[in-house]
């Protein structure tokens, strides 16, 4: 069975494509004309083990909030379509990830439900990573999990470096996706949930 997703999204602030195989092999092609925010995507694909494309054309001559946000929407519908009906996943994982000083946890349940708890605090004193507003981390992540309709906590537990703090971040969430989507062979393709649905 094929675990592929695809979306596209176009409005007057960005043209999106994306795709994802959740069972790939960690490659990604990102252009999103935001290098620290390509680098995290790449991040995400090869530490989730997901086969990643996203080509984003945005408006950064403004900032690159739209890009980053809609990037996330966009990646989260594909994740929802490869997961089709979640029968035989293991549905529950967590994930805690070093990046020298910085140390964050993600813990996901793949419900139906979308939620994001978002606790990841930034140093102030680095509100930039190059071209990347720190703080678009929380606004990707928001949209990820509302359109990918899973529950996701993401707690700082420490860091006093933004770039390793956000990167921490990517690599915790790909972990605890990664974990989460894997098929369960004892589910006999069963929906892991006494609904009956997910």
């Amino acid at each position: 069975m094929s675990r592929t997703g695809e979306r596209q999204r176009k409005t007057r602030e960005t043209e999106i494509r994306v795709r994802i195989d959740l069972d790939g092999t960690g490659e990604a092609s990102v252009r999103t004309g935001v290098g620290f925010f390509d680098h995290m995507l790449d991040a995400l694909a090869r530490h989730g083990m997901f086969s990643l494309e996203v080509e984003c054309a945005g408006d950064l001559h403004i900032d690159a909030h739209h890009t980053v946000e809609d990037v996330g929407i966009a990646l989260g519908g594909a994740f929802l379509d490869a997961l089709g009906d979640k029968r035989g996943i293991v549905r529950y994982a967590d994930a805690t990830v070093p990046l020298d000083e910085a140390l964050v946890r993600a813990v996901v349940d793949v419900s139906g439900r979308p939620f994001l708890h978002f606790d990841v605090p930034l140093p102030m004193d680095q509100p930039m990573i190059g071209q990347f507003d720190a703080a678009l981390s929380a606004e990707f992540w928001r949209g990820f999990a509302m359109e990918a309709r899973l529950t996701m906590h993401l707690d700082g537990l420490r860091g006093d470096n933004a770039h390793h703090v956000v990167e921490a971040t990517f690599k915790a969430a790909a972990r605890a996706l990664d974990a989460a989507t894997r098929m369960d062979e004892r589910r006999a393709g069963e929906v892991p949930s006494t609904k009956g649905a997910l």
